[in-house]
């Protein structure tokens, strides 16, 4: 990375480095993304397969993207309380020290080859991901003057383009070892990237904003002993619930998957309810949150289709594609890398083709670019049934298939994501708006959730019934929000 640091001519001491003009400490934040990436994307890659491997825990398909579909829900709803350590207890900066060490922790009981350990180190790491998501945005945030930054914009997308280096490198490299060599040399390699990312944060603090030190709101001595009091009371009736299942010999995983998918539904509801029917908001800001409720059905509806590219296509793909280009053959892993590769070129295409049309007038609305990313990830599900027919006759399905389902997802995501999260800001009552970038992330919580639950329930997710009847949501809510745009419009007031 030495090689991007220049010289800023603008400093007032004249050697202040920088980090493709930016602040010099969104290069270590970029480092620290991207090797946690690396090591989340390349865990990921792993977890299906090994989930459902003989030489793994030899589990049947649908227990596995249960359990896929379980964690990746946790990663999200701990973001809400990942946020609240950060501005209540440690500070961003603290926090995503503390996250790393959680998360490497997490890989490295992840690595030994015993599956009480595996579903600990499964916890770990979902907890450090909670912890790590909502803070090291913040601390990007604090490199800038505020807002109005012009810097602001570049410094995320570069931010992000660290995101997407990370989760495309890591199913090639941890893939590769972990399906081909040993499945806990892999997730042990997953470790090793945090590790780095940990180490690399430490010795590049010295560049980051001090606000990052700061905790926005502490707890007073009062709430810290009520939180703390709440927090063990819970605890100990799990543990007390958990040991009485195990000692009457009733206890079996769905006792703890069925709470949490449960509660990855209920939260979303609870939350959005509370938010909803606070008197302290306005007129149009409860007019606003109605609008909201729309997006967000819509998309935890795309990202119950979107997330599962990891386990629904994954396990098809180990069990009936033909994993090879030209007679090349190529780790089941390496699909997880489609997309993020898919991302690096494509966002920038997707970039300036809504600037170019902007400056003509005829950049389509939220509501259209919301409403085409879902029809577009319900198209990826009518397109999946043709490698499903195939496999169905008996033959293996061929790798491009795939690699097209993941390509029309990708067009998909960068319609509708960036759009979700602009959306979930303009939106916001002010008097939550720290909370709503939370609220989005319960959207992925509720959609993970829902495939969960199916899973656990017995319904096979690769059959084409059920997945033409999911392609068949997607688009119907798409169409749904295009013909009521009207309404939805104005409800959403003055956002656009």
């Amino acid at each position: 990375m030495a090689s991007s640091l220049t010289k800023d001519s603008a400093s007032t001491s004249g050697s202040e480095k920088t980090f493709f003009g930016h602040p010099r400490g969104l290069a270590t934040l970029f480092m620290t993304e991207m090797w946690e990436r690396f090591s989340y994307y390349g865990m990921r890659a792993l977890l299906p397969l090994y989930l459902i491997a003989p030489n793994g825990l030899d589990m049947n398909p649908g227990t596995a993207t249960a359990i896929y579909s379980v964690y990746l829900s946790l990663v999200y709803l701990l973001a809400l309380p990942g946020g609240w350590f950060g501005d209540r207890v440690w500070g961003p900066r603290k926090t995503v020290a503390i996250a790393g060490g959680v998360i490497m922790l997490g890989h490295l009981t992840l690595a030994l080859p015993w599956e009480g350990t595996f579903f600990a180190g499964l916890g770990l790491v979902a907890i450090g991901s909670g912890l790590l998501k909502s803070n090291i945005s913040t601390m990007v945030g604090h490199l800038y003057d505020g807002p109005d930054d012009p810097r602001r914009d570049g410094g995320f997308t570069i931010f992000y383009m660290g995101i997407n280096m990370g989760a495309f490198a890591a199913p090639l490299v941890i893939g590769t070892v972990g399906e081909n060599v040993n499945w806990h040399l892999g997730f042990a390699l997953a470790a090793l990237g945090m590790g780095l990312g940990v180490a690399q944060f430490l010795l590049g603090t010295r560049h980051l904003n001090e606000r990052s030190l700061i905790v926005p709101k502490p707890l007073s001595a009062v709430e810290r002993a009520s939180t703390l009091r709440k927090a063990m009371i819970w605890m100990a009736v799990a543990a007390v619930f958990y040991i009485g299942t195990v000692v009457t010999g009733v206890y079996t995983l769905n006792w703890l998957l069925v709470p949490i998918t449960i509660a990855g539904l209920l939260i979303p509801v609870v939350v959005l309810t509370r938010i909803k029917r606070d008197k302290d908001l306005s007129a149009a800001e409860q007019s606003k949150m109605s609008g909201y409720i729309w997006f967000f059905v819509a998309a935890a509806i795309f990202w119950m289709i979107y997330d599962q590219g990891g386990s629904t296509l994954a396990i098809f793909a180990e069990s009936s594609a033909e994993n090879s280009v030209l007679g090349w053959d190529f780790p089941v892993s390496w699909y997880q890398s489609v997309n993020p590769v898919l991302i690096m070129a494509l966002a920038p295409v997707f970039a300036a083709f809504w600037m170019a049309l902007n400056r003509r007038g005829k950049e389509p609305s939220t509501i259209v670019k919301f409403s085409s990313g879902l029809v577009l990830v319900g198209a990826s599900f009518f397109l999946f049934l043709m490698p499903l027919t195939i496999a169905g006759d008996g033959h293996k399905a061929a790798a491009m298939w795939l690699v097209a389902i993941y390509f029309v997802q990708t067009v998909a995501e960068l319609t509708l994501s960036p759009v979700g999260l602009s959306v979930t800001t303009k939106m916001a009552p002010a008097k939550y708006a720290s909370q709503m970038m939370g609220v989005w992330f319960l959207a992925v919580t509720a959609g993970d959730c829902t495939t969960g639950l199916l899973s656990i329930a017995g319904v096979e997710l690769n059959g084409t019934g059920v997945v033409a009847l999911q392609a068949a949501l997607a688009v119907v809510a798409g169409v749904a929000i295009f013909m009521y745009r009207g309404k939805v419009k104005a409800l959403m007031g003055n956002v656009r």
